[in-house]
C-alpha cells in the first residue's frame, strides 16, 4: 500500500527493538506494515536493532529495514531517537531490559511470557507502575489475542452470547522436539527460558483462556513431562526453531510437555495441554468455550474461522455454523481486504502494533498489561508446583485481574481506522 500522506503528517514514535532472531522478525513485519495499514495518531519510524552479535544484528537490521543496529542493549534504550522499546529476547534478560527501558523514559513491549520466575515479573509490574505515573506505558506481547477471531469471540462472550461459562478447552501442539537428536537450544534450558512447553506455549493458552472468559484462573492441577532428557549440543546459530546439533550432549533441564486442569474465579472448569512433542502437528492451537446458551470453537491453523453454537435456537435446526471473520466489522477488518480474503499469523503483530501505538498517543492503558502478564507468571507457577506434588490442586493468587483491550472489542476509533 501507498503512504498515505495523514500518515506522513503524524508524529513519529521512534522504536527501538532489542533481538532479532525468530519473534524479531515477527515483530519487525509488524512495525515495517501497521504505518501502511491503519491510519495512526503516530507514525512508527524503525530507529535501531539491538544484539549481541554485531555481524548478525547488522544484517537483520538491513533485511527487516531498520535504520541503524546496536551491540548493547543499554546503548539502544538510551538513545534519544527511540521513545518504544519491543523487547524480543529469551526470558532471562525480559526484566533487566524492560525495566532499565522504563527508568529510561521509553514506553515498552515485551514477548511473553512476561519473565522467567513471578519475582521477576512483579520487579516489572513494579517498575510498570511507577514509569506510568510518569507518562510511559507497558504491555506483554500476547500476539493471539490480536487474531480477529479470537477477539470477535471475546466481544461474543463479553456480550453474554454464551451466558455463564462451564468450561473452557484448549490445546497448543506442537512437533518439532520429537527428534531427540534435536539440538538443545535455548529453549530447553532453564536458566534462559524458565520453562519448557509450559512457558513457550502454555503461556499463550493460560492467556487466552482468562482473555476470553474475562475472569482470572484460581487454581490448577498439573502433570508435566520431559520425555527426552539428554540432547546434542548446538553446532552452529539456530533459525527459528531449528538448528544442527554435535557430537557432545548436554541435558534438557525443561518440560516437554504439561497437562493441567484448572477452575476460573466463577467456577467455571479449564483444561490445557502444551506440549512440542506432537508428532505431525505443526502449530495447533485449539480450543472451545461452552456456555449456558451456547459454544465457541477455534482452530489456529484455520484461523480465520469460528465456529458458533446458539443453543437456544430451535434443537431441529441448531448446530455449530462456521463464522469467516473477514467482515469489515469484525475486529481489524475494517483496514484490510474485501471480506473472504483471510489474514494470516504475521498480521497478528501489526494489530498488536496498532493497539499499542493508539494507547500511546491516546494515553490509555494497553492491555495485556505487565499485570496481566503477572498473572499468567503466576499460573505457570502454580502448574509447576502442582506437577511436582504429583498434581495437588495449587491455588493461584488472584490480586491481579485479567483485563480486556477495549481496541479488540470494538471496531477502532475514526483517528486510528484506514480506508480500504
Amino acid at each position: 500500500m501507498e503512504q498515505r500522506d495523514s500518515e506522513a503528517a503524524a508524529p513519529t514514535l521512534g522504536v527501538g527493538m532489542v533481538g532479532y532472531a525468530f519473534m524479531g522478525a515477527a515483530h519487525s513485519q509488524g512495525w515495517r506494515t501497521v504505518g501502511r495499514v491503519f491510519d495512526l495518531p503516530l507514525r512508527p519510524v524503525l530507529a535501531a536493532i539491538g544484539g549481541r552479535d554485531e555481524a548478525a544484528v547488522r544484517a537483520a537490521a538491513a533485511k527487516h529495514g531498520w535504520a541503524s543496529a546496536e551491540s548493547d542493549w543499554r546503548d539502544l534504550v538510551t538513545r534519544d531517537d527511540v521513545q518504544l522499546v519491543d523487547i524480543c529476547t529469551p526470558g532471562d534478560s525480559h526484566a533487566e531490559i524492560a525495566i532499565a527501558a522504563l527508568e529510561a523514559g521509553k514506553h515498552v513491549l515485551c514477548e511473553k511470557p512476561l519473565a522467567n520466575s513471578v519475582a521477576e515479573a512483579e520487579a516489572m509490574v513494579a517498575a510498570a507502575e511507577r514509569a506510568r505515573q510518569r507518562g510511559q506505558l507497558a504491555m506483554v506481547g500476547f500476539n493471539y489475542r490480536r487474531v480477529p477471531a479470537m477477539a470477535y469471540a471475546r466481544r461474543l462472550i463479553a456480550e453474554g452470547r454464551l451466558g455463564t461459562l462451564r468450561h473452557v478447552r484448549v490445546s497448543y501442539l506442537q512437533d518439532w522436539l520429537v527428534d531427540p537428536q534435536f539440538p538443545l537450544t535455548w529453549r530447553l534450558k532453564r536458566e534462559h527460558a524458565g520453562s519448557g512447553a509450559l512457558g513457550d506455549l502454555g503461556a499463550h493458552i493460560v492467556d487466552l483462556a482468562q482473555y476470553l472468559a474475562g475472569e482470572p484462573l484460581v487454581g490448577v492441577s498439573a502433570l508435566s513431562e520431559t520425555f527426552v532428557r539428554e540432547r546434542p549440543l548446538p553446532a552452529g546459530a539456530s533459525a527459528g526453531l531449528s538448528a544442527p546439533g554435535g557430537a557432545e550432549r548436554g541435558p534438557v533441564t525443561v518440560d516437554d510437555a504439561a497437562l493441567f486442569t484448572g477452575r476460573l474465579a466463577s467456577g467455571a472448569l479449564a483444561s490445557f495441554e502444551a506440549t512440542r512433542m506432537a508428532a505431525g502437528r505443526k502449530n495447533a492451537l485449539r480450543l472451545e468455550i461452552n456456555g449456558e446458551l451456547g459454544s465457541l470453537a477455534f482452530d489456529l491453523e484455520r484461523l480465520n474461522e469460528l465456529s458458533f453454537h446458539d443453543h437456544t435456537e430451535p434443537a431441529a435446526s441448531s448446530g455449530f455454523r462456521r463464522i469467516l471473520v473477514t467482515e469489515s466489522e469484525h475486529p481489524y477488518l475494517q483496514a484490510w481486504w474485501p471480506p473472504g480474503h483471510g489474514l494470516g499469523y504475521e498480521h497478528t503483530f501489526a494489530h498488536q502494533a496498532r493497539d499499542l501505538v493508539v494507547a500511546i498517543a491516546t494515553g490509555t492503558d494497553p492491555a495485556p498489561s505487565f499485570a496481566d502478564g503477572l498473572q499468567v507468571q503466576r499460573v505457570l507457577a502454580a502448574v509447576e508446583e502442582s506437577a511436582a506434588k504429583s498434581a495437588v490442586y495449587t491455588p493461584v493468587p488472584t490480586s491481579v485481574r485479567a483485563s480486556v483491550p477495549e481496541s479488540a472489542q470494538t471496531s477502532a476509533p475514526a483517528s486510528a481506522q484506514a480506508q480500504v
